[in-house]
């Protein structure tokens, strides 16, 4: 087995974290995680070092200056990266490397790292309304927060022609098995038109859905 890096990326809600997560569960001789830095809080239940390294802003800032980063990206106002030295520790193990990183971030490593050496996967649900409600589940997400989630999400689906797998999140069990698959096979492109053309509804139907979230958010407010 070669060691690539494999990159998950998904709108907020897709389920890229939780997939990262079970490959590393599921196949630990295979799948390696490089621990991401970012600026951000911990939320519940996340540890230093484990889920993140929680920097402040001025030693991220540093670590950029020094180089010490293989990507980085802003979202939400926080910024994120992955270091260098995660992702060689865990390819010099034998295994392969799972970055959960911003669409911004895929495209640096795939400059760095291009196919065989990667394989970059975009995740959806395969209704926009899965979307939405996963992210009203977390039961943090203001009417204002949830907007600003959909905006960004549009324009990442407009970035979702530049990976190299399209992977429906819908069966938890069913997206792992997609991802493994991609990874044991060569990079490149396997659509059809089929797919393109979900992807053009995609947006429409997202503003839909959220247009209707809203109208009733405001409703209980008044």
């Amino acid at each position: 087995m070669t060691p690539r890096i494999v990159v998950l990326s998904a709108p907020s809600g897709g389920g890229k974290t939780t997939i990262a997560k079970a490959l590393r569960e599921r196949f630990p001789d295979r799948f390696g995680f490089s621990v991401s830095a970012t600026t951000r809080k911990p939320r519940a239940g996340e540890q230093n070092s484990v889920d993140y390294y929680f920097w402040d802003r001025a030693s991220f800032e540093k670590g950029l200056k020094a180089g010490k980063f293989l990507e980085h990206a802003e979202y939400a106002g926080e910024l994120y990266g992955t270091l260098r030295d995660e992702v060689e520790k865990v390819l010099k193990s034998g295994r392969h490397v799972v970055l959960d990183i911003e669409v911004e971030g895929a495209r640096q490593v795939r400059t760095h790292y291009a196919p065989p050496r990667s394989v970059s996967i975009f995740i959806l649900p395969t209704e926009p309304k899965v979307l939405i409600e996963r992210l009203l589940a977390r039961k943090s997400e203001s009417a204002e927060q949830l907007r600003k989630r959909i905006d960004r999400a549009k324009y990442e689906l407009q970035q979702a022609t530049q990976f190299d797998r399209w992977i429906r999140n819908d069966v938890l069990d069913d997206a792992v098995d997609e991802v493994v698959k991609a990874v044991d096979e060569d990079g490149g492109f396997r659509r059809d038109k089929g797919d393109l053309k979900w992807l053009d509804t995609y947006g429409s139907e997202l503003q839909l859905q959220a247009q209707h979230v809203w109208d009733e958010l405001h409703h209980q407010k008044g």
